[in-house]
């Protein structure tokens, strides 16, 4: 019998991952289940890009708003929630299909990830609010002091690994690469990895675009109804602290929109660093078409290529 697939659609945010997934689990009658780090909180709507209200229609997606912003989330949460979600679909279909650029939660899917100690939820909110106080040079340089193994080894421009590291430095007073064994898990079913290619200048501007959409669907007021839980660790995002920062008073509303833009545009430059250090994934391109996309829409090229990929 042969082995169930899990297609998994990974690439930087804003380059069409969503649409992509959405064609290629309806025809293959299948379901999708996101590997994105904040559209599974039922509270983030706008600033995280969730599917529409159509989009989820068209195909049942799983971790999408399944989690509130004040339940425990981790990749090893994901783990155990997305193997039970993809041994459900593959009791009824062949394939399933994974999308989402949170590289961390795709590779604890794909490949396992390590049991650690538990880390200390006072450290854990203490050190966030360092950070949102103090910034970025903060942590690399209180990262650099407790854990500089870590610190040569890790993005330093990642704050989301490097407020990681900290705090599990500061709650088991060992470093995080200890407990980093490397081993991959073997998987009862089998993976194709893909991750979207676009020209870095559209991409940007796709992302410019979706959020000058975000402030017009209402995003100052979503962040707005959310600030008096700023200080939780899932609200630390792109889109989200900048807001808070202007209803602060602490900058202009045009300031902070072109720090989200900004802000974005490094993240996204980020994941697309990770996806190419990740070997198994083929990048994907919709060839020439790419030139003639409008900054919402995605062609079905993307999806078209992948189908092709899959069938040679």
């Amino acid at each position: 019998m042969p082995l169930k697939t899990l297609i998994v659609i990974g690439g930087a945010t804003a380059s069409g991952k969503t649409a992509t997934a959405i064609s290629l689990a309806k025809h293959f009658n299948t379901s999708i289940l996101s590997a994105d780090s904040r559209q599974c909180f039922r509270e983030m709507n706008i600033g995280v890009a969730k599917p529409s209200r159509e989009e989820l229609m068209e195909v049942k997606h799983h971790f999408i708003d399944s989690h509130s912003i004040q339940d425990e989330m981790s990749a090893g949460i994901y783990e155990k929630y997305g193997l039970q979600t993809l041994a459900s679909i593959f009791q009824t279909n062949d394939y399933a299909v994974c999308v989402g650029g949170t590289g961390l939660y795709l590779k604890a899917l794909c490949e396992g990830i390590d049991e650690m100690p538990a880390i200390n939820k006072d450290i854990e909110d203490h050190v966030h609010a360092e950070y949102q106080s103090k910034g970025l040079s903060w942590l690399q340089q209180e990262v650099a002091i407790k854990d500089p193994l870590f610190f040569q080894q890790g993005e330093q421009q990642n704050p989301h690994r490097l407020l990681r590291a900290l705090v599990f430095k500061l709650s088991t007073g060992t470093s995080i690469l200890t407990y980093r064994t490397q081993q991959i898990k073997q998987r009862a079913f089998a993976i194709q990895y893909f991750a979207l290619d676009m020209p870095r200048e559209l991409l940007y501007q796709r992302i410019n675009d979706r959020v000058d959409q975000m402030i017009l669907a209402g995003l100052v007021e979503e962040v707005s109804n959310l600030s008096s839980f700023k200080h939780l660790k899932s609200l630390q995002t792109v889109g989200y602290a900048e807001l808070f920062d202007y209803l602060n008073q602490s900058i202009s509303l045009e300031l902070a929109i072109e720090k989200i833009k900004q802000h974005t545009r490094n993240y996204a430059k980020r994941q697309i660093t990770w996806f190419k250090h990740q070997h198994q994934y083929q990048w994907i391109s919709s060839n020439n078409d790419t030139k003639k996309m409008s900054t919402i829409n995605v062609p079905d090229a993307y999806y078209e290529n992948i189908i092709h990929a899959l069938n040679t």
